[in-house]
């Protein structure tokens, strides 16, 4: 009986067993030390090489951060396995519009909203109450934290992080590996690769030297630290 093996015993596997879904027949982890345990109640069977040895089974990655995912796809074709074997879930809270197309390997958690004729690559992660809308395209390996809003038309490319209750104007693009950070205001386009703060959001290391001098100049450093 075919089932679905989660890849990363992580709090995005729990959330997704929270979630809702269904016949999941175990967890895969590289770390020696998970092997035997458990992930929101599931048993973890071994390593990734074990998605190799039954082909049986549907894979989905649970693993948060984009790059991460994207490395473990590449080392799963490298060994043979294809675009076929992997899962896709949205949750059942989840709303998804006219003319929405999701890529395999995809994970939409509760309160997700999609409205119209918007393009989700594959292995994409949306936490809870993201919201996309009209024309959007988000490529393969983007992760959207909890609460991150987009504007029609917005395209964000491939493994870049919008963090949680971030905010995108309408017709922006966010560049590919780009990082966004949580309760930023984006108003104008990120480059590919860049790190971009604040309201309105600028470039990380713009928005240290704006700070005012009456903020703790450890902040800058702790700053560094959360979006390296």
């Amino acid at each position: 009986m075919m089932g679905i093996l989660l890849i990363g015993a992580s709090g995005l596997a729990r959330e997704v067993l929270g979630a809702g879904l269904e016949d999941v027949t175990g967890v895969l982890d590289d770390d020696p030390a998970a092997h035997l345990a458990h992930c929101g109640g599931v048993v973890v069977r071994g390593g990734l090489d074990e998605a190799v040895r039954r082909p049986q089974d549907q894979l989905l990655i649970c693993i948060g951060p984009g790059r991460a995912r994207r490395d473990v796809v590449r080392r799963l074709a490298d060994a043979g396995v294809g675009p076929e074997r992997f899962a896709t879930f949205v949750a059942p809270s989840a709303r998804i519009g006219r003319g929405v197309a999701i890529g395999r390997g995809s994970i939409l958690l509760d309160g997700v909203v999609v409205t119209a004729d918007a393009r989700v690559g594959a292995h994409v992660v949306v936490m809870p109450h993201g919201t996309i809308t009209h024309d959007d395209t988000l490529a393969d390996h983007v992760t959207l934290a909890a609460g991150v809003s987009l504007g029609g038309g917005v395209a964000v490319g491939e493994a870049a992080y919008i963090g949680m209750n971030a905010s995108v104007h309408p017709g922006v693009s966010i560049g590919h590996d780009a990082t966004v950070g949580m309760g930023a205001a984006v108003l104008r386009d990120v480059p590919d690769g860049e790190t971009w703060v604040g309201v309105p959001a600028r470039p990380l290391r713009s928005a240290v030297r704006a700070m005012p001098a009456r903020v703790d100049p450890t902040l800058s450093t702790s700053i560094r630290e959360v979006f390296a």
